[in-house]
């Protein structure tokens, strides 16, 4: 710890909670700290990237017709507008198909194979979605169409055939960093090629882009999949975030204005401009999200970004519909029983919310959550769990009733016939029976450290921003102060509360969203969970504790 004290100019806390994080050498800490780009991993360490990049290049020379195919989440999403860019910059004539989530579902369409086929396309690219689709790589190479896979999801046993299958999750793969997004994977694919590209004396006819500018769209992508926010990814998206902040495109702008967003954070990605690109594809067409991505004409992509956010507040009413009637199913008398995971069907659902509703449930029950949204005789399912619970391999065991399956750890799809349900509920809770014990179940909220009010400053707060960007693996800290007291409480908006926390003689100001309802809980001594930030207004800087959590005392 001292070492990195001395390395990064920081106090103890701030050095205890790094160690506490896995970053315990200086050089670790500098590289932690300094996010540089020039320390990200040789590309070519991806299965297959070589393949991939030789039959882009030759793409690129020959003028052939490039099919970019995506997902319709904000990551798909993302590193569909990116690849489009990044290869038009290069000359490539290049066209994109997201699919419809309600219409073509999940993965690689081979009805947009035969599409791109019949335009002449010579070769189609994946964006996060191609490692299970096995049937439709045999379906291109029927159409004479090349193939070349990016993802970054589990791979399951049988890969398909591919001109190239570019995945860091692959078995034999080298690269060092497995927990890259789709757009992260796509990224690296364009790095890739530009080097294969300077090497043969492609750029002595044109100009070399610079890639740097495609990293706003990498972090909208990397933050919006909450894939973990370390090593390089938080490179990436640390890098990215300034570009959104310095120099965003027209869309984000836009976004920005619908949304009332100043400065763009993990946070605000999160929070208020994925959720509007990701209403295109659960309502809509989510192709409009690449359009608003690739926009240049302001105007135009104001309109569009309107439209956007007219689609998150109906998104926003059918989610909250959604999560009312799967509370009821669970909680009326006579209900679905709660046992060690959630499954839970209707025909009233709407695909395109189920997995916002599912992530609610995790949240409000701590267990593994599936929905599913039937249409006559089949369903599609979103599933969302809790830390232990490897959703990917649980739906493995449910394999032989599943028509399809897809996802990584934390979250997942599936379709299923109406017919196979019930016992699809008895196969994943006793997956989960088997692997979840009672401790399991019980929610736990974490803390960086254990500190007295009089440690709390502006200029521990200054430290602890060096920290950013915050997210999935990377938690803004959090600290817990024992047997304080409240002074001068308010009620705000008869949600929220202010108080002043005292604990022997030091004083700091304190809020509290959506805890009014707690007021009494302050009359004695507390300990509380909080994290300081700064507070800004009429041009001052103050400090405020961002409180989380209030319980009694205990000895």
């Amino acid at each position: 710890m001292a070492a990195l004290v001395s390395a990064l100019g920081i106090g103890e806390i701030t050095a205890g909670i790094l160690c506490r994080r896995g970053i315990v050498e200086e050089q670790a800490g500098r590289e932690y700290a300094e996010c540089l780009l020039a320390s990200l991993p040789d590309p070519f360490l991806l299965p297959d990237m070589d393949k991939g990049v030789e039959r882009l290049a030759r793409a690129l020379e020959q003028e052939e017709a490039i099919a970019i195919h995506g997902d319709y989440d904000v990551d798909g999403i993302t590193g569909t507008a990116l690849l489009v860019q990044g290869l038009r910059d290069l000359g490539g004539q290049v066209d994109y198909h997201i699919p419809l989530r309600l219409k073509d579902g999940y993965g690689l369409s081979g009805q947009a194979l035969t599409a791109a086929a019949q335009k002449g396309a010579a070769l189609v690219v994946s964006v996060d979605c191609g490692v299970s689709a096995v049937s439709e790589a045999a379906l291109a190479l029927e159409l004479g169409l090349d193939l070349i896979i990016t993802d970054h999801h589990q791979p399951p046993e049988i890969l398909p055939t591919a001109c190239a299958l570019i995945n860091p999750q692959l078995p034999h793969s080298h690269f060092p960093f497995k927990s890259l997004a789709g757009v992260g994977v796509a990224f690296f694919l364009l790095v890739a090629l530009r080097k294969h590209l300077r090497e043969i004396g492609f750029f002595s006819r044109r100009q070399e882009p610079d890639l740097r500018l495609l990293l706003d769209l990498v972090a909208l992508g990397t933050i919006a999949d909450i894939v973990p926010l370390q090593g390089v990814n938080r490179t990436l998206t640390k890098v990215g975030l300034g570009l959104l902040n310095s120099s965003p495109r027209p869309g984000i702008s836009c976004l920005q204005k619908v949304t009332g967003t100043r400065e763009i954070s993990s946070g605000t990605v999160g929070f208020q401009l994925a959720p509007r690109l990701n209403a295109a594809g659960r309502l809509e067409d989510a192709a409009l999200g690449v359009d608003l991505l690739l926009m240049d004409d302001g105007e135009a992509a104001m309109e569009l970004a309107e439209l956007l956010d007219g689609f998150n507040k109906e998104r926003q009413k059918i989610e909250k519909e959604t999560f009312e009637q799967a509370v009821q199913q669970l909680e009326q008398p006579g209900g679905t029983s709660l046992s060690h995971a959630i499954v839970l069907a209707d025909e009233r659902w709407h695909p395109g919310v189920i997995g916002i509703v599912a992530s609610r449930l995790v949240e409000r029950y701590h267990r593994p959550s599936v929905l599913v949204a039937l249409d006559g005789e089949q369903g599609k399912g979103s599933a969302r769990s809790i830390p232990g619970f490897h959703l990917y391999r649980a739906l493995q065991t449910c394999g032989h009733v599943l028509a399809g399956y897809g996802g990584h750890e934390f979250a997942a799809g599936l379709s299923i016939a109406l017919a196979d349900f019930p016992e699809f509920v008895q196969a994943f809770d006793a997956h989960a029976q088997n692997v979840l014990n009672e401790d399991d179940l019980k929610p736990l909220v974490y803390f960086d450290e254990e500190v007295c009010l009089e440690e709390i400053s502006l200029d521990l707060v200054k430290e602890l921003e060096m920290m950013q960007p915050f997210g999935a693996g990377n938690p803004e800290p959090v600290f817990v102060a024992r047997k304080v007291r409240a002074l001068g409480v308010e009620t705000l908006k008869e949600q929220h509360l202010r108080w002043k926390a005292c604990q022997n003689g030091v004083v700091h100001p304190c809020i509290a969203f959506g805890l009014a309802a707690r007021s009494d809980e302050l009359r004695d001594e507390f300990d509380m969970l909080f994290t300081p930030s700064l507070n800004e207004w009429r041009g001052r800087v103050s400090l405020q504790l961002r409180i989380k959590d209030i319980r009694p005392c205990r000895d």
